[in-house]
């Protein structure tokens, strides 16, 4: 708490002065309109932190679809018109994103600055792990492992009746063990002993150190440092104890991505233990964070729509049968190839509503000197060297003249009238070549978005074939996002809503009962 005091207090002390001292900055001739705010240094970070989504379309009333805000001491330049983004795009070496997304990653979780010249060169043969690991026909080993993970964790537990817990608990419970699993395997010892008492203990121990972490982030990226947050920075170095490469080389089934990086970090000799043990709670972290949330959506609004919910088991149960699967038996999971879950289009639909109802993510590029950014429609801007740009997908995925009635969640929004994955919206008339970005784009499109996708899927064709599960008050509002995480990617939301469940009963005939 004296910590926290004194934080406040420099602050207050450097706002003061810089009111005192202030050197307004000027809107130069070919430059964005300018929305400085009143406050010293804080800018219009206020009005924007209250309801980012609401400021931004006020200020596209009024200043046009390119404007630049001060923000905490920094200036953003806002780019609203979804037709210019390719723009951005386009300037990748005036645009810099790595910078920023590494050195803002270096602060948060203690690694290296890999930015450094020391350890740049070797970083990008780690950064191109990602897609060699994540995307094309290795992805198939590690989907088919989340899927028994997942089903390890599911049917741990012999319920008999109905079980009542949070929906959010339950998603988290499972969802982050069988990810954990899959990336960052399982020592021998529990693999033995899958039901143990202790192992079942330390697993709760990392899930709860881990939402502790995430759930200071809002803070640490409004600059304050995780020093000061005590019981965030403790929770951060347990995650890390427990990812030291000596503990990881102990386990059984570690993914490729994570042995690949083991290895190049390994030789990487500038680096010492802990700070590779940190760059792993990274992973941790980017491989959990917005897929919990995004599970969790997904399954409550499939259970909060009769009409959801019934086309998704009735797709689920034609995927079974094409496929002729037997009954799961101990010993025997489900497996599904990843083609069979891309063919799952009513799920795919669902989930990608979902997103397009709990994303908040905003990209942002670092201008590496000045330059002249022209838009989709031949209108200019001058940039200046250290400026933020700044794009906001959520503008697009609340837009009425693309979605109607945007608010709402409709399952087969993203089906065309044969079924399958539609890809036509339009605005002004002309088609969006993107409508829907809830993993970033460009240099920053997350590269495990194609495995984020497929172990929703399973997870919710699991959900499906092995339980009766239903909202326990169907009637009650519907939740709301928590807004505090706007620009961090999916929203969570604000509170936990009860679900019961029990896990369904075969016939006589084998066949699963629904």
């Amino acid at each position: 708490m004296a910590w926290f005091t004194v934080y406040v207090l420099a602050i207050f002390f450097s706002i003061l002065l810089s009111w005192l001292f202030r050197v307004s900055r000027k809107r130069k001739p070919g430059e964005p309109p300018l929305v400085i705010g009143w406050i010293p240094f804080l800018g219009v970070a206020l009005n924007y932190g209250r309801n980012p989504l609401a400021f931004l379309r006020l200020a596209q009333k009024k200043y046009g679809v390119i404007f630049t805000c001060k923000i905490a001491g920094k200036y953003i330049t806002f780019i609203t018109d979804p037709f210019s983004y390719s723009a951005v795009f386009r300037q990748g070496k005036i645009l810099d994103f790595q910078k920023f997304a590494i050195g803002f990653s270096s602060k948060v979780f203690g690694h290296p600055d890999f930015t450094d010249p020391m350890y740049s060169s070797s970083y990008k043969d780690i950064h191109s792990i990602f897609r060699q690991t994540l995307q094309g026909p290795v992805l198939q080993q590690l989907t088919t492992s989340m899927m028994e993970n997942t089903q390890i964790i599911m049917l741990r537990n012999n319920l008999s009746g109905w079980t009542k817990e949070g929906l959010q608990r339950f998603t988290i419970r499972i969802m982050f063990e069988a990810g954990y699993m899959t990336f960052f395997g399982r020592e021998e010892q529990a693999i033995a002993e899958e039901d143990s008492a202790a192992k079942s203990l330390l697993m709760q121990k990392i899930i709860d150190d881990f939402l502790v972490f995430d759930k200071a982030f809002p803070e640490m990226a409004a600059g304050i440092p995780i020093h000061v947050l005590l019981r965030t920075f403790r929770a951060r170095e347990a995650l890390a104890e427990m990812l030291y490469h000596t503990c990881l080389k102990r386990n059984q089934h570690l993914s490729a991505l994570i042995e690949r990086r083991i290895h190049a970090f390994d030789q990487m000799s500038h680096i010492d233990e802990l700070g590779k043990a940190r760059a792993n709670v990274s992973m941790l972290w980017a491989s959990q964070a917005n897929t919990l949330p995004a599970a969790f959506w997904s399954l409550y609004y499939m259970l909060r729509s009769p009409e959801a919910l019934k086309a998704a088991q009735n797709e689920v149960d034609r995927m079974l049968r094409e496929s002729d699967h037997k009954p799961v038996m101990a010993g025997s999971p489900l497996i599904l190839s990843k083609e069979q879950l891309d063919g799952m289009s009513i799920l795919g639909s669902i989930i990608e509503e979902a997103l397009r109802l709990s994303s908040a993510s905003i990209m942002i590029r670092v201008a590496n000197d000045d330059f002249t950014l022209t838009l989709d429609s031949g209108m200019t801007a001058n940039i200046r060297k250290g400026d933020y740009i700044a794009l906001c997908p959520q503008m697009i995925h609340m837009d009425p003249e693309i979605y109607e009635n945007p608010a709402e969640f409709k399952f087969d929004r993203y089906l065309d009238e044969n079924g399958q994955k539609k890809t036509d919206f339009f605005k002004n008339g002309r088609k969006l070549k993107q409508f829907l970005i809830p993993f970033g784009s460009g240099a920053s499109e997350c590269p495990g978005r194609f495995f984020a996708i497929c172990e929703i899927k399973q997870f919710l064709t699991l959900v499906l074939w092995h339980y009766e599960m239903e909202l326990e008050d169907v009637a009650c509002a519907p939740l709301t996002t928590d807004s505090t995480r706007a620009g961090l990617g999916i929203l969570p939301p604000k509170q936990d809503v009860q679900i019961r469940f029990r896990i369904r009963a075969c016939t006589d005939g084998g066949e699963t009962s629904h």
